[in-house]
């Protein structure tokens, strides 16, 4: 036999060739190998233990082997117990805790209003705004009398079949139906009050957009008959940009009423965004038909020279021209003055940032009529004066260039717009000054407010809850006294198990009403925060 030594900060461990004695410090409760329960003593009774050992081989105590399997024998084996919980397997698939709300289980399991009576009910905390609390269902209940009222998992199937078949012929019915009503209100006339979509259009940005409409229609019609009679390029490029410009003003008429819809499952954000698309391809419009078309006019005139009949109708029409796309530029102008105003912003920042695109494309385009007249008209006037036919197409040339221009800009801000773009910093900052000084907050991280175009902003940030706070919050509407007894009352493994489970849920509960007033708060505190992702860490 042999002895060693060992000592690791106050514990020392005698190591013999068939035993390995296990001295705790602290007073544990231990089971012997003669089946014995003992408690051990405190930790002085220890060290007095293993200084007399120590002792005993310091002095060279020689014992024979046959002495120390004795002694060996003689001290106990003392095992630590530790009581854990059993490990639930749940599987790759665990409904049976699921809670699912009373239409879902009407529409996926087949049953009826009456069938859902006679199930268990329970209070939740609703997911919507206009509502605190809603009832849900025991998935595995509903399960359960599915098969109860059905007989079998392939009667259920068979059903579920049959019900889809018939929601198909339902939707091709009412298809139908509403196309005969729609013939029907062709023929007989539709008395019907306007509908929200076709006020849209007499007021904002719907009327600007109508009024542009009218008016260059109208200037397109004269610009093209001054063309024909007197053969100008730069009277061409007007005409033609006065068609662009009618066409693309028609696209953002068709834009601004798509963006009424309503959200679909499809869409659950709704189409707000169909006012940036229409003007992006209002911009690609305006770039090859009317830059493109005013180019090639302009480059055939340099090539190929001739003679220009008189131009008195032709100013005429231009100083026609000038006057209406100026008023429809001041309407635009007194539009976005006014949408400015409102959000805070200048001028300037509100059509670069592009808050309203529709209006934005009317400015623009206004702007830039109004500029090529003057163009036209100075080079037709120095075309009048010196008889070179040149002067002319160098002006078809300049307002092909104010159209690219124009429709460059309006491509760029649209697209960054539909790229989702972020809000101002000191707006975002507002917002993460209000989630920070909250108590319950303990840090954010990676915050997100994405511009979703037509002051809709989305916010999304990850939030380190203080769950102390989180807690406290939960005990503060709990009687006290009768948590205690609750407490004072848990004597076994499984009355503690439900005792934790049960206010665990609660406290989960009481973290979701947290994450709720949270972004409460940010809507209220940020009207153009529309939709708010706090997700937990």
């Amino acid at each position: 036999g042999w002895q060693a030594s060992m000592k690791l900060g106050s514990l020392s461990y005698i190591l013999s060739c068939n035993r390995l004695p296990v001295q705790l410090m602290s007073q544990v409760r231990v089971y012997t190998s003669n089946g014995q329960k003992k408690d051990l003593g405190s930790e002085d009774t220890n060290r007095s233990a293993r200084e007399e050992t120590l002792q005993k081989v310091e002095t060279g105590q020689d014992t024979t082997n046959a002495g120390q399997k004795q002694s060996a024998l003689k001290q106990p084996i003392q095992v630590k117990v530790k009581a854990v919980l059993k490990k639930r397997e749940y599987g790759p698939k665990y409904t049976q805790n699921n809670f699912i709300t009373g239409v879902r289980a009407i529409n996926e399991f087949c049953l009826k209003s009456s069938d859902l009576d006679q199930l268990r009910k329970i209070k939740r905390r609703s997911p919507h705004d206009d509502t605190e609390t809603f009832t849900v269902y025991l998935r595995s209940d509903v399960e359960a009398k599915s098969l109860e009222v059905w007989g079998s998992p392939e009667a259920l199937a068979r059903e579920r079949k049959r019900r889809k078949e018939a929601e198909i012929k339902y939707r091709e019915n009412l298809f139908r139906n509403q196309r005969l009503l729609w013939e029907y209100r062709e023929f007989f006339g539709n008395t019907k009050p306007r509908s929200s979509t076709a006020t849209m259009f007499f007021k904002g940005p719907g009327k600007v957009v109508m009024v542009a409409i009218c008016i260059n229609g109208l200037n397109f019609f004269f610009k093209l008959l001054a063309w024909v009679y007197t053969g100008s390029a730069s009277m061409f490029s007007e005409a033609i940009h006065s068609l662009a410009d009618t066409c693309n003003q028609a696209l953002l008429a068709l834009g601004i009423s798509q963006s009424a819809r309503t959200p679909d499952p499809s869409h659950p954000y709704g189409f707000t965004n169909m006012r940036y698309i229409a003007s992006l391809i209002s911009g690609v419009g305006i770039f090859m038909m009317g830059a493109g078309l005013s180019w090639y006019h302009g480059i055939i005139g340099l090539l190929h020279p001739h003679p220009i009949e008189s131009l008195l109708w032709a100013y005429c029409i231009l100083a026609g021209s000038l006057v209406s796309e100026g008023a429809t530029l001041l309407v635009a102008i007194n539009e976005i003055r006014r949408s400015a105003r409102a959000k805070g912003l200048s001028f300037y920042q509100y059509v670069v940032q592009s808050r309203d695109p529709s209006t934005n494309v009317v400015l623009l385009e206004d702007a830039a009529a109004v500029l090529s007249v003057a163009v036209a008209a100075t080079c037709m006037g120095l075309t009048s004066l010196t008889g070179n036919p040149y002067y002319d197409s160098v002006g078809s040339l300049g307002v092909g260039t104010l159209l690219g221009t124009v429709s460059a800009f309006l491509i760029y801000t649209n697209t960054e717009a539909l790229l989702g773009r972020s809000i101002e910093p000191e707006q975002l900052q507002r917002l993460t000054e209000l989630l920070e000084s909250d108590p319950v907050v303990r840090a954010i991280h990676d915050v997100k407010a994405t511009d979703m175009g037509m002051s809709k902003v989305r916010f999304k940030a990850e939030v380190d809850f203080d769950g102390r706070v989180v807690t406290r919050s939960y005990l503060e509407k709990q009687d006290i006294e009768q948590l205690l007894q609750e407490i004072q009352q848990v004597k076994t493994l499984e009355e503690l198990e439900a005792f934790m489970l049960k206010h665990g849920e609660n406290i989960i509960d009481t973290l979701g009403a947290e994450v709720d007033r949270l972004e409460k708060d940010l809507k209220q505190r940020n009207p153009d925060v529309r939709h708010v992702d706090l997700e937990i860490l």
